[in-house]
C-alpha cells in the first residue's frame, strides 16, 4: 500500500462567506497524495496539516493567506483550532481548505478512519473526462482500422 497514492482532481472551490461558501475558480493544482501517509495520521487535524503541507502551505499565516485570497474567511487561531480538535470545521470551510491546498487528504483520511479501502476508490468520470475517453477509445479504433486495411 505504501506506493499507492489518490490523484486530486480539483472539485468545485468554493468562496466563503461569514455563513456560506460560493464556488471558485476551479483550481488547477493537482497533488498526488499518499495514501500510506494519509493513514498514518492519527487524528482529522493531522490529515488537514498534512493537506497543507502537501500544497506547500506552512499551516497558519501562510494558510490563512492563501484560504483569504481564495475568499474563503478564517483565521490562525481557527486553524489551529481545526488541528487541535478543539472546533469543528463546517463542510464549506473543509471544501474550500481541501480545493484551496489543490488536494483532498482530510477527506482520505476521514474515509480510511471510517474503514474504507483507499486504494480500491477512484472518482467519478466528469462529463469532460468521459467525452475525452470516447474521443480517445474512437481515434484508437479508428487506427486499429486502418492499420487492418493497410
Amino acid at each position: 500500500m505504501a506506493a499507492q497514492s489518490a490523484l486530486a482532481s480539483p472539485a468545485t472551490p468554493r468562496n466563503c462567506s461569514a455563513d456560506r461558501c460560493e464556488p471558485l475558480q476551479p483550481t488547477l493544482i493537482q497533488i498526488e497524495v499518499p495514501i500510506a501517509e494519509v493513514a498514518r495520521k492519527p487524528t482529522l487535524g493531522r490529515a488537514i496539516e498534512y493537506c497543507a503541507e502537501l500544497a506547500g502551505y506552512d499551516y497558519g499565516k501562510e494558510l490563512e493567506t492563501a484560504m483569504r485570497q481564495h475568499g474563503c474567511k478564517c483565521d490562525e487561531t481557527q486553524l489551529s483550532r481545526w488541528k487541535k480538535g478543539e472546533e469543528g470545521i463546517k463542510v464549506d470551510k473543509f471544501f474550500a481548505l481541501m480545493d484551496v491546498c489543490g488536494n483532498d487528504a482530510p477527506l482520505l483520511w476521514m474515509l480510511h478512519a471510517r474503514g474504507w479501502d483507499l486504494a480500491s476508490l477512484r472518482r467519478r468520470e466528469s462529463e469532460t473526462e468521459r467525452e475525452n475517453r470516447l474521443l480517445r477509445e474512437e481515434v484508437t479504433a479508428l487506427r486499429r482500422a486502418l492499420r487492418a486495411e493497410a
